[in-house]
């Protein structure tokens, strides 16, 4: 049975407080009188037609998970991965665990269908490293937008370099399971020992098991070893890893769209590029407070003016975050009523 553990309602208020102070802080600049006439030009189908994108979104995410499934021979839905896929982003967002608690949604699951931990691994390691590889091509576009109108700031070249550096790691992490089982677990078992100097201080014991690193490592290696046999099976969630962030962007220009506020395609890449680094390397839960202060002033060095580019940030963040969230909620409790 999928277990179900109430999230603290402490954490959604101070996702709310975070949330209400970058909204204060967004009036504080003079801007209110500027802000209520771009509201008066909303118009409300574009913002329909952005929460109909969000929830392609959660179809191609479900997609995404199920041509993973697939390539290591495992059963699965589009409907069960699609509320799954939502699931561990509200557990992601509500649980403090560096935005790792989402995997023990697929390991709930998995461990209810008798389905192989070691393969859900490999696929949610696959899922995040897919992602990261469709965002670093957009990010690259987007860094090279901002550096033609010499916007680029260090700040954003340090999360970039942060970025990279993630996915570098991950893909290492693949290669070398791909390679040896042996290799993998010692890699594991480094940064457990890795993690457990940084917490003991604080727990006063071991947080992750060196022993199981390497059992990890094992049952990991023998479905890394079948990838390169078959890397044609990668080109489909690699397409819909970059599909997912494109329809992303499109909910963007539904949001320019829907208070007919002027934009152009450098506008749109830049504007996301810069939001979502900031989301990733945010400490914040899916980077609530950081996101709401960046995208305004990322948008605002693209010549969008401040109080339309106020408008547009809450209008995608609402269809990007708190639509999602309250999606997964309903998802989480789905599974649980199954």
């Amino acid at each position: 049975m999928f277990v179900y553990n109430p999230p603290d309602m402490r954490k959604f208020i101070i996702i709310l407080v975070i949330f209400l102070t970058a909204a204060l802080l967004y009036l504080s600049f003079g801007e209110l009188e500027s802000i209520v006439r771009t509201l008066r030009r909303g118009n409300l189908w574009f913002l329909l037609l952005a929460l109909l994108i969000q929830c392609g979104w959660f179809l191609v995410s479900g997609l995404t998970y199920l041509s993973l499934y697939r390539l290591l021979n495992m059963d699965g839905t589009l409907y069960k991965l699609a509320l799954l896929s939502a699931a561990a982003n509200f557990v992601s967002t509500v649980a403090p665990s560096a935005g790792m608690g989402g995997v023990v949604v697929f390991f709930s699951d998995a461990s209810r269908n008798g389905q192989s931990p070691g393969k859900i691994t490999v696929i949610s390691v696959l899922y995040v490293f897919l992602d990261y590889i469709a965002f670093l091509f957009v990010l690259t576009l987007g860094l090279i937008v901002l550096f033609r109108r010499n916007d680029l700031d260090p700040s954003e070249i340090a999360a970039s370099v942060v970025i990279f550096g993630i996915a570098f790691a991950l893909g290492s992490l693949l290669y070398l399971g791909s390679r040896s089982a042996d290799a993998l677990g010692n890699a594991l078992a480094w940064m457990a020992r890795l993690v457990n100097r940084v917490v003991r201080p604080f727990l006063h014991h071991d947080y992750l098991s060196e022993a199981r690193a390497h059992e990890f490592a094992h049952e990991m290696a023998a479905d890394l070893k079948s990838l390169p046999e078959r890397p044609r099976s990668l080109i489909k969630p690699i397409l819909l890893a970059f599909a997912n962030k494109a329809l992303m962007m499109c909910v963007l220009v539904a949001s320019f769209l829907a208070f007919q506020v002027p934009f152009s395609i450098e506008t749109i890449i830049g504007g996301f590029a810069i939001s979502y680094l900031f989301l990733i390397v945010s400490p914040t839960p899916s980077g609530i407070g950081i996101v709401e202060g960046i995208m305004p002033l990322a948008l605002s060095s693209l010549r969008v003016p401040w109080s339309e580019a106020v408008v547009i940030t809450l209008a995608y963040r609402a269809v990007t975050f708190w639509f999602p969230l309250g999606i997964g909620a309903w998802a989480f409790r789905r599974l649980h009523m199954q």
